[in-house]
């Protein structure tokens, strides 16, 4: 499924629109083993650890490229070496798949990245 992820994009939600139910949220959540659901269901979050704050940097700049690519941006902490991420649908003030399509998206980076 987190394959199935990558390959899909983001689609606009419209004001009004409904969140995803709970159930599907949790389903969706077993195939981005380190990433958590908040209390309310609202928000996913993750955090990532690095080397130094040049591959923190690096993280966060690829994952802007990936947050411009899909029009779906996190809010991202940066530390010296880690970075909290966390995703939700602000125009239906809950989770969409598209906060769980970038967030496989950001894993997948994560396998493969590698800064000198």
């Amino acid at each position: 499924m987190t394959s199935e992820l990558t390959h899909k994009h983001c689609r606009p939600c419209k004001s009004g629109e409904p969140a995803l139910p709970r159930a599907q949220a949790r389903a969706l959540l077993k195939h981005l083993p380190e990433w958590k659901i908040n209390k309310a269901g609202t928000d996913i979050n993750r955090t990532y650890h690095f080397k130094n704050y040049y591959q923190t940097l690096a993280f966060v700049n690829a994952a802007a490229w990936i947050a411009h690519q899909e029009d779906h941006h996190p809010t991202l902490t940066v530390h010296y070496n880690r970075c909290d991420v966390r995703y939700t649908t602000d125009s239906i003030k809950g989770l969409s798949e598209n906060d769980f399509i970038c967030a496989a998206k950001i894993d997948a980076l994560v396998t493969n990245f590698s800064p000198p």
